[in-house]
């Protein structure tokens, strides 16, 4: 199986560049991972709220494959521990999945199209985190994950 992260508009921060790219490179250890960025949309501001999530869904959909499981990281899907999070990827493993993509949408979340298409959603937290930052703690989530089921020393319970 391999993992993509696709996510609306690129990392300000040069220091959670590093750190993303951190994980990142810890987890080719365990898995083909890839980060994919969709640029922000070019005048934005002069878009509702609406138009802006469907253009950013266009380009979303444009990214998935038809055999791909896209999961959606919203503050309205499944709540996981960590270790529950490490199950998650060992059943979507034993599924024989080509490719899950796990998507990080604009700061007006998804289109309708987006939701209709995705197989799930997955929250990271009731609280609300910017987007940026959310790239970190899903990347380290995934390692995390992989570290556990490989019960190496990284997680502790």
């Amino acid at each position: 199986m391999k993992i993509k992260l696709l996510a609306i508009g690129k990392t300000d921060h040069k220091q959670l560049s590093l750190l993303i790219d951190e994980y990142k490179n810890r987890l080719k250890h365990y898995i083909k991972f890839e980060i994919e960025t969709i640029p922000d949309l070019k005048n934005a501001k002069n878009l509702s709220e609406i138009q802006q999530k469907n253009k950013e869904g266009e380009l979303i959909l444009k990214k998935i494959q038809a055999t791909d499981v896209l999961v959606l990281l919203d503050d309205k899907g499944k709540e996981f521990t960590s270790i529950e999070f490490s199950k998650y990827l060992q059943k979507k493993m034993n599924a024989g999945i080509k490719q899950l993509v796990l998507v990080i949408g604009g700061p007006y979340g998804f289109s309708e199209a987006v939701y209709e298409k995705a197989q799930s959603k997955l929250s990271l937290s009731k609280m609300t985190f910017s987007h940026q930052m959310i790239r970190l703690f899903i990347v380290e989530q995934l390692y995390r994950g992989f570290t556990i089921l490989k019960n190496e020393p990284y997680h502790h319970e």
